[in-house]
């Protein structure tokens, strides 16, 4: 197979970007998508060119490193699919592939398609987490959690971070990843103690990144390479508000 790849190629976040056309020859489609980048950065190594940054880690949809844009979609053509676990055989032979970053004011460019997910990680920190007492693991049944209830909290668990939601929002808005952190926790027992406290930290956080606001377009659930449910957001303004209700009748 062969394809026109158009890249955006950009020094760092402060430098201007553009795209720049790479003939690719001799694809195979069994290729993952990662390794024909892979291969594209061989050959401009030996014509002693830059080769292009790009993210990745596991390659297996786990770690969420590997986000792109390619061809208006992020992570590409395939629902439910990482950019890893893209194959080129899902692509036409002589197809010209237009590859970008995410693009969002809170995923500043690094360089090339490589861009800075760290507000996430400081979402995380906000309150992604439960405080336990450490020591001897407590008994399995001590904490009883219903099996509709724990497939739910599995389900918002399977969040990657890898900030398809983001990219594929107008706004690039992140409820979806913020829904999906704080629901994991909010179903569970564990989870419950700092439940309002947690809400309120990880919403703050992810306002003051600058990441939009929601408006309902579903464009995050259906792109996300997790299939996460867009029902997250609704129970994560829910637990909101519970926690504005809360210290209203505090105060």
């Amino acid at each position: 197979m062969e394809f026109t790849l158009k890249i955006w190629r950009q020094k760092n976040a402060q430098a201007r970007g553009s795209f720049n056309t790479y003939p690719l020859k001799d694809v195979s489609p069994e290729m993952s998508f990662l390794e024909m980048l892979d291969y594209l950065n061989k050959q401009i190594i030996e014509q002693g060119g830059e080769p292009v940054t790009f993210e990745h880690d596991c390659r297996e949809g786990i770690c969420g490193t590997c986000g792109l844009y390619i061809n208006g979609r992020p992570h590409g053509p395939m629902r439910n699919t990482t950019t890893c676990e893209l194959h080129m055989r899902e692509f036409r032979d002589g197809e010209t592939i237009v590859i970008e970053p995410w693009r969002s004011k809170a995923f500043p460019v690094i360089k090339d398609l490589a861009v800075d997910r760290s507000s996430f990680e400081r979402i995380m920190h906000a309150g992604g987490f439960i405080s336990l007492n450490t020591g001897a693991a407590p008994e399995a049944n001590s904490n009883l959690v219903g099996k509709i209830i724990a497939d739910k909290a599995f389900d918002a668990a399977a969040c990657i971070g890898c900030g398809a939601c983001v990219a594929a929002c107008k706004n690039s808005s992140a409820m979806l990843f913020a829904a999906a952190k704080i629901a994991q926790y909010a179903m569970i027992p564990q989870g419950k103690v700092e439940a309002k406290e947690r809400v309120d930290k990880m919403v703050k956080q992810m306002d003051a990144e600058g990441f939009g606001f929601c408006s309902n377009t579903y464009g995050c659930e259906f792109d996300c390479p997790k299939g996460i449910s867009v029902d997250f957001i609704a129970l994560m303004n829910r637990e909101f508000f519970s926690s504005r209700l809360c210290k209203q009748k505090q105060g």
